[in-house]
This record gives C-alpha cells, structure tokens and sequence, in this order.
C-alpha cells in the first residue's frame, strides 16, 4: 500500500479499468471505476449529478475476467479530483459474503 500522509485508506487496492452502474435515487449513470479495496471504490464520475458525502448508492458491476455480477452498496465518503477528473470514494456498506469473497480474491491477485 502506498505510504502517503494524507492517505485515509487502509485497505490494500488494486487498479481497474471497468465502467459500471451507479444507481443514485434509482436512477443509473454510468461511472468509471480507478481503483477497488475489499472495502471500497474509487470513481471517476461522468455525467451525473454531484452527491454529498454520506450519500448512499447502489453499484452494479463485472470484476475482470469474470462473468458474474456484483451488486453492493455503499456509501459516498468524499468527492475529489483525481488525474484531473471528478470522481468520488465509495465504502462498501452491503456486500453479499460470496460478492465479497470475489473481490477479496481479485484484489489479493497478484
């Protein structure tokens, strides 16, 4: 995990490159996923309206070389600019056991 004095993380995370749902109010928008954690995800927001943190959301995605569908929700920790694009951090609030393992394995991947 990266040493960094402003690094709120714990959890160790691993690059992704996916679009995915976000359902916000029940409304989907199409987000692109940076980064995922056994805990948490970090987006980059396209076209959707902005949410303050604390905000829940629902995710709908496909971890890499997988065809199963991972649903979760979470919760809106912040809002940021990362590699110039807006995006927000999401913590895992819900995650079925067998979605969880899933990512757990992705993420302990080498």
């Amino acid at each position: 995990m990266q040493e960094n004095k402003f690094e709120k993380r714990i959890d160790d995370r691993k690059p992704v490159d996916i679009l995915l749902n976000k359902y916000m109010a029940d409304e989907p928008y199409t987000v692109r996923a940076a980064d995922i954690s056994t805990n948490g995800m970090y987006l980059h927001k396209l076209i959707e309206p902005g949410l303050e943190e604390g905000s829940m959301v629902s995710l709908e995605f496909q971890l890499p070389n997988s065809n199963e569908v991972i649903w979760a929700r979470g919760t809106v920790m912040r809002e940021s600019k990362r590699w110039g694009c807006d995006g927000v951090g999401i913590w895992f609030t819900i995650v079925p056991k067998t979605y969880r393992k899933q990512i757990e394995d992705f993420v302990m991947a080498a």
